[in-house]
């Protein structure tokens, strides 16, 4: 068959797939196979970008209202800065291979990566296969290369993925520019504004929520209570109605002849009892909601923890947007239930291993399926390899899924209601039968049990009672601000966010903005722009994010709906019932609208407000490297004081984890690096000493480390 290239997306992917085969050799940038000689290569993430524009035209560079739209005719891709040697290793071997194996991660943004390299090295003639596994776990691995699919299959993917790639392209080089250019001429100095085809939806909800908040006016209302004396016991009952004001409610008690102390009678008592099963198992949106709720970890951080558990091999592959499972994982779970409960220290009395639709479908299951534990049940060692906060989502993941065989959560709802000279007073209560589930999902929380069973005495139908009648006062609440991870259950059902998601099951009509594997990060972006803060775990937007919003209002790139609509289209690419071309016309389409009626947006409104005086002055910190003018303190960053001339120089005051003081960033600007700086954060939080360097096209990076 001669000579196979396996492509993996990181070296960490590449050492998994070696492993699985058992014999192997490393080399620079790639491992060889024994006996086999096949080899496995690997890309580091994107390695292959979209050109910027000044390379496609020189004015193009210099940010200018009269260049704008920037549609190139066709769109060039280069090698990332400092990628080419491990790009040049890759595309020799392209060559040399008579067939290629897709092994990047399996979804879309996996298959862009591996077909981007390997357009870019134009090795596409040759016969392609993919890998498609749900688990590193090595016998799942070598399952998956036994049965490697057809590569032609997942081409529509990666056009899915590269029409999305390109799309906010277009509109983050255009609408950045023009948003950035024609905010400026009206006096405000913020820096850049950046645009984005999901991230400025996702911004403009988050506002519109903060400006409910804040215009919000608490309304009083009054309501009326009764303690109801039975021959059994005392109890609580409400009357069903609010009243706006004291007034109103004074009058019903009038006409009612209502004392403080009143005759009563039991009119109804209802009995329902209620067995409700486990929620669904987790998608990666519902796990990093659950996270942020209940560690108050942030969406990005909860994905990067639970791929470093994929990696460890421990759980299924995280990217997912699917809460089944199929056939084949019902199975090994149920293999593993004692080992499973043996980790958990927990035992299910009476398991139910039936297999449950509500749980395992395969026909809801497309690319992968739920985030489940794997087949490999970790021993003490290897949980004392994980992190606190990997150990607790490792064991949140566990639970819900062995959840699934608990039995359900019984109890009996109450209802009583009192009538209390013509007026009906309710009261509910609940007896627990069987806690279930709920037993498993609270015995390892941090919080206690809130639920607690509301006993009610025995009352009879017609039974005489006494209730004493209370008013009090209340106010109505406004809505509550975003958490991260209600943003992300928002983003997902496209701003139409519901608390109780589970019961509601909303989340299955609605494609929503983003998608699964990008939502976190689009939520660190709009961090990075400065656009929003995040304090007590509430999501808020800053006054340079309010800024842009109002630039935005009322304008498309401002309804989640249309980013909803765009997405959708995107899937239809996917199944090839939509095409890149027709996608891009639309945004194209979109982009010469928005240029031309937030141009007058901007215009026409009052800015005042927001501009900086022209006599504020600013310290000046050095020479802009890129123009020769003057690098100013902008508050959050470093930035070039020529941005009304279309210079977007700047250097941020934090850079991974370190605060870069102004000596460091004066040494920068005039000997373009850095002695050695400590104190740089990996993501596991150590630390780590590099040197700082500013590359010839001026972005800033670690210096390669010399003997």
């Amino acid at each position: 068959m001669g000579l196979t290239l396996i492509l993996a997306e990181k070296p960490s992917q590449a050492q998994a797939y070696a492993e699985s085969f058992g014999k192997f050799s490393k080399k620079d940038g790639y491992i060889i196979l024994n006996p086999s000689n096949d080899i496995i290569t690997w890309g580091f993430g994107h390695l292959i970008e979209l050109a910027s524009p000044e390379e496609y035209k020189d004015e193009w560079k210099k940010w200018n209202m009269k260049e704008l739209p920037i549609i190139p005719q066709t769109f060039k891709f280069k090698v990332g800065q400092g990628k080419s040697k491990q790009f040049n290793i890759i595309k020799r071997l392209l060559k040399e291979a008579d067939q290629i194996v897709i092994a990047t991660d399996s979804d879309r943004e996996g298959e862009n990566i591996a077909r981007s390299i390997i357009s870019q090295a134009k090795a596409g003639n040759k016969e392609i296969k993919r890998l498609w596994i749900n688990s590193l776990e090595a016998d799942e691995i070598q399952k998956g290369f036994s049965n490697l699919r057809d590569g032609k299959d997942f081409y529509s993917s990666y056009v899915e993925a590269q029409t999305r790639q390109i799309s906010d392209w277009l509109v983050g080089i255009n609408l950045s520019r023009m948003y950035t250019l024609s905010l400026q001429k009206k006096g405000i100095s913020e820096g850049v504004f950046s645009v984005g085809r999901v991230q400025t939806p996702t911004l403009y909800m988050i506002y519109t929520r903060q400006k409910e908040i804040e215009n919000f006016v608490p309304e009083p209302f009054f309501e009326m209570q009764a303690t109801v004396t039975a021959e059994n016991g005392v109890f609580k009952a409400k009357y069903n109605k609010k009243f706006p004001t004291k007034k109103d409610l004074q009058d019903l008690i009038k006409k009612h002849q209502l004392l403080a102390s009143n005759p009563g009678m039991i009119s109804t008592v209802e009995m329902k009892r209620v067995s409700q099963p486990s929620p669904l198992l987790f998608s990666l949106s519902d796990l990093q909601s659950l996270i942020n709720k209940k560690y108050k970890v942030s969406p990005s951080d909860t994905l990067k923890h639970v791929q470093s558990l994929y990696e460890a091999k421990l759980v299924s592959y995280p990217r997912s947007d699917c809460r089944h499972i199929t056939d084949s994982g019902f199975r090994y779970l149920l293999e593993r239930i004692d080992e499973y409960q043996g980790v958990l220290n927990y035992t299910i009395e009476q398991p139910n291993t039936s297999k449950r639709k509500r749980y395992v479908n395969g026909s809801k299951v497309q690319e992968h399926y739920a985030v489940i534990p794997t087949k490999k049940v970790p021993t003490q060692k290897d949980l004392g390899k994980l992190t606190s906060i990997q150990k607790e989502i490792y064991f949140t993941i566990l639970k819900r899924t062995m959840a699934m065989f608990e039995t359900d959560y019984k109890y009996d709802e109450t209802t009583i209601t009192v009538d209390v000279k013509g007026l009906p007073f309710t009261s509910k209560g609940r007896t627990i039968l069987d806690k279930g589930w709920r037993k498993l999902e609270y015995s390892y929380s941090k919080k206690p049990d809130k639920e607690e069973s509301t006993e009610l005495p025995l009352v009879q139908k017609n039974e005489s009672v006494e209730a004493d009648l209370s008013t009090s006062e209340g106010f109505t609440s406004p809505p509550k601000a975003y958490t991260e991870g209600t943003l992300i259950t928002a983003m997902k059902t496209c701003g139409k966010e519901l608390e109780n998601a589970e019961e509601k099951e909303i989340l299955k009509a609605t494609e929503g903005i983003g998608t699964e594997a990008t939502r976190a990060n689009v939520l660190e972006t709009l961090k990075k722009q400065h656009y929003i803060e995040i304090q007590k775990n509430n999501v808020t937007v800053t006054q340079k994010g309010a800024i842009l919003c109002q630039a935005v209002g009322n304008t498309l790139l401002s309804s989640p709906e249309m980013t909803a609509k765009w997405e959708t289209y995107l899937k239809k690419i996917k199944k090839e019932e939509g095409t890149q071309q027709a996608f891009l016309d639309n945004i194209q389409k979109f982009i010469h609208h928005t240029l031309e009626s937030s141009t007058k947006v901007i215009e026409s409104r009052d800015w005042s407000t927001h501009t900086t005086s022209l006599n504020q002055t600013k310290q000046v910190i050095g020479k802009c490297p890129v123009c020769g003018q003057t690098i100013v303190d902008k508050g959050k960053f470093y930035g070039c004081s020529g941005y009304s001339n279309g210079c977007t120089f700047t250097l941020p005051k934090r850079y991974i984890g370190k605060l870069l003081s102004e000596a460091t960033i004066k040494k920068l600007l005039i000997t373009k690096e850095t002695p050695l700086l400590k104190g740089f954060k990996k993501k596991n939080g150590q630390t780590f000493s590099a040197a700082l360097l500013l590359t010839e096209d001026y972005k800033l990076t670690f210096k390669p480390f010399s003997n």
